[in-house]
C-alpha cells in the first residue's frame, strides 16, 4: 500500500504522510467478528500507572482475528475483503468458507479480493495458504508461524515481515526470522506462505504530536528535564549531564544500556541456533 504526502498547510502537516487505502474494501468490519476494546491507559488492578506514557486515544473495536485456522482443515474459503485494523500494523482479509463460517486472517502482500485460501497439512503453495513447515520448500517466505504444536501462530505477524525456512534437521525445520535470528521448530507446527501486508507502514511518518495521542500514546520527557527526586539524570542547572560515569539509568536506577533482557533459562533458548545481530550504537 503506498504512502501519501500531505500538503503543508499547517507545520504540522509539512511532514505527515499517511498510508494510502485506497486499495481497501470499504465496508464496515463483520459485526459477528467484531466487539469493544477496552482502554486500560497502563494501569494495574489498584488503579494506578504501571506503564507510563499510555492513555487517552481513538475508541477502537477490536477484531477476533483467527491465527490458528486449524478447525477449517481442508475447507477452502474466499478472500471477501481487504480491511484495516486499528489494533495492528497490517491489514486483515475476510475469508467467506465453503460451510458458511466467516473468519479474520492476515493478509499477505498480492493477495485480492477474489483469491482463494486453504489452510491443510500439504496443499498448493502460495500466498495466503497454510501448512504444516514440513511440506513447504525451503527457501519459501513465510509468516504467522507456530512456536508450540496447537498454539497457533505467535511469530512475524507485523506488517512488511517474513521469515525464510531454511531448511530441516530431523524433526525441526530451521527458520531464519526477520531480525536475522536463526532458530529451530517442529516441523509439525503451521505456517502461512508469504509476507505479511502492508510493508511501507515504516515509511509513514507521524507529523506532530496530536497523532500520537489519537493512538493513545501520553508525551515522554527526557529524565536530565525533570527534578532530582523523579530521575537519576534529573535535577542541576538546566539540561546538565547526567552525572553518572557508569552510564545512562532509568527511572529506577537500573542500567539503561546494554544489559540482557532476555530470561537466561527461558525454555526456547536451546532452540535458538543463531542470535539476533544488534544495531551497534553510534557514538
Amino acid at each position: 500500500m503506498p504512502v501519501r504526502k500531505l500538503k503543508p498547510t499547517t507545520p504540522g502537516r509539512r511532514k505527515m504522510s499517511i498510508a494510502d487505502f485506497s486499495g481497501l474494501t470499504k465496508k464496515r468490519p463483520e459485526r459477528r467478528l467484531s466487539k469493544g476494546k477496552k482502554r486500560l491507559s497502563g494501569r494495574g488492578s489498584s488503579g494506578r500507572i504501571t506503564v507510563r506514557h499510555r492513555g487517552g486515544g481513538h475508541k477502537r473495536l477490536l477484531r477476533t482475528i483467527d491465527f490458528k485456522r486449524m478447525d477449517k482443515l481442508n475447507v477452502p474459503g474466499t478472500v471477501a475483503a481487504i480491511e484495516y485494523d486499528p489494533n495492528r500494523t497490517a491489514f486483515i482479509m475476510l475469508v467467506h468458507y465453503k460451510d458458511g463460517d466467516k473468519r479474520y486472517h492476515l493478509a499477505p502482500e498480492g493477495l485480492k479480493v477474489g483469491d482463494n485460501v486453504v489452510c491443510a497439512e500439504r496443499t498448493k503453495v502460495k500466498p495466503g495458504n497454510r501448512m504444516q513447515l514440513k511440506n513447504i520448500p525451503s527457501g519459501y517466505k513465510i509468516y504467522n508461524i507456530e512456536m508450540n504444536l496447537g498454539r497457533g501462530g505467535e511469530m512475524v505477524r507485523s506488517a512488511g515481515t517474513g521469515a525464510t525456512l531454511v531448511g530441516f534437521d530431523k524433526e525441526f525445520a530451521i527458520i531464519q526470522l526477520p531480525s536475522n535470528e536463526v532458530r529451530k521448530v517442529r516441523s509439525e507446527c503451521s505456517a502461512t506462505i508469504g509476507t505479511v501486508c502492508n510493508g511501507e507502514h515504516n515509511l509513514v511518518r507521524i507529523g506532530k504530536a496530536g497523532r500520537m495521542r489519537w493512538m493513545g500514546r501520553r508525551p515522554q520527557v527526557l529524565g536530565k528535564s525533570m527534578n532530582a527526586v523523579d530521575h537519576p539524570h534529573g535535577g542541576g542547572e538546566g539540561h546538565s549531564p547526567i552525572g553518572n560515569k557508569k552510564g545512562p539509568r532509568t527511572p529506577w536506577g537500573k542500567k539503561a544500556l546494554g544489559v540482557k533482557t532476555r530470561a537466561p533459562k527461558k525454555a526456547s533458548n536451546d532452540l535458538i541456533m543463531r542470535r539476533r545481530i544488534r544495531k551497534k550504537r553510534k557514538k
